[in-house]
């Protein structure tokens, strides 16, 4: 196996990681609309809406690049994959595009008009995307790693129901779960007041029914197929969970924020430790499966594009860095003015 086509297979792994991380949260943050979102009365409720909108209105946009990266990276270095992939999950990856097209609506005409109806039907497209999204990326992902029926020409052999079955639909949930207490512990993280205090009693609770879903996910896939590191890459995934828990409880917000983060990294570790050296396992007796070495680009390409990741990669990671720090601060209800539409 070449040291490249190795290198982009863990590349790739990291930037299904760095958006899990990143979007996991804002999708968590528009998923929980509905509840953190319920104040006292109509003006309340509106004001405490826009700021967990306001708190992710800087980065939403950015992080789905992460999503795109990966994909723009599997298409160059590995294409047999990217092609079998997207024709086998062509259906579940059309719905991901429109649910976040969906969402991305919601943020962009929700404040065109003041008008209570308005924004409530956007806040429903919001809600439905934050949902759908990481449910569908975690069926997803989870069929890469359990495989799929590909023939003896890597074709796929299935349908749409072959990939709703019990452990992909647990990995879907299990996403989804762990993108509401990320992003539970960015809102406490990240606003100040009741809302607060409401996302931190809300991601405890979260939290662990997030850390049953990932048990039961994670020990089903490494009893399945994994290795010894993805057994590590599980304990340290379950152990920084409890320890997000933990802190969320004792008021360390950051640190619990820290500790979700690190959860979504490991799990999508664990996810590609258990899937080498495959990157398309095929669950046909008679199929063939899409391997690091046969899936891969030829070395020149692979060579070009480690060049330009070299270079252009530490200023994303850069200017990423520096939003975050320019939008550190908290804000609440108070900080929110009176809506004002854009004529």
């Amino acid at each position: 196996m070449d040291t490249l086509q190795l290198l982009w297979f863990g590349l790739i792994g990291l930037l299904w990681a760095g958006y899990l991380v990143l979007e996991g949260f804002d999708f968590g943050v528009g998923a929980l609309l509905p509840s953190l979102g319920a104040g006292t009365d109509a003006e309340d409720t509106e004001k405490r809406r826009r700021v967990m909108l306001t708190t992710i209105g800087p980065h939403w946009d950015g992080n789905e690049v992460w999503l795109l990266t990966a994909g723009g990276a599997t298409f160059a270095a590995f294409p047999e994959w990217y092609a079998t992939m997207f024709s086998a999950f062509y259906l579940p990856l059309l719905l991901v595009l429109v649910a976040l097209i969906v969402r991305n609506m919601g943020f962009e005409y929700r404040g065109k008009r003041d008008d209570a109806t308005w924004r409530k039907r956007w806040d429903i497209a919001i809600i439905g995307g934050s949902v759908a999204a990481p449910l569908l990326v975690g069926v997803a992902l989870t069929n890469v790693v359990r495989g799929v029926p590909l023939d003896a020409d890597s074709e796929y052999a299935g349908n749409l129901f072959t990939l709703l079955n019990p452990l992909s639909l647990l990995g879907g949930l299990t996403v989804l779960a762990l993108s509401l207490t990320h992003g539970a512990f960015f809102l406490a993280l990240k606003t100040s007041g009741s809302i607060r205090e409401d996302a931190r009693r809300m991601g405890t609770v979260l939290g662990l029914v997030t850390a049953g879903l990932a048990v039961v996910t994670l020990l089903w896939l490494n009893v399945a197929t994994g290795s010894v590191w993805s057994w590590v890459t599980t304990v340290v995934a379950a152990v920084a969970l409890l320890a997000a828990i933990y802190a969320n409880t004792q008021g360390r917000e950051g640190w619990a924020f820290i500790g979700t983060a690190v959860t979504a990294a490991t799990a999508v570790a664990t996810y590609f430790l258990a899937l080498y050296p495959d990157v398309m396992p095929t669950s046909l007796a008679g199929g063939r499966s899409l391997t690091i070495e046969n899936a891969s680009s030829s070395p020149l390409t692979l060579k070009i594009m480690t060049g330009a990741a070299l270079v252009f990669t530490p200023i994303v990671l850069l200017y990423t860095a520096y939003t975050y720090y320019t939008f550190r601060k908290r804000i609440g209800t108070h900080h929110i003015p009176a809506p004002v539409a854009v004529k």
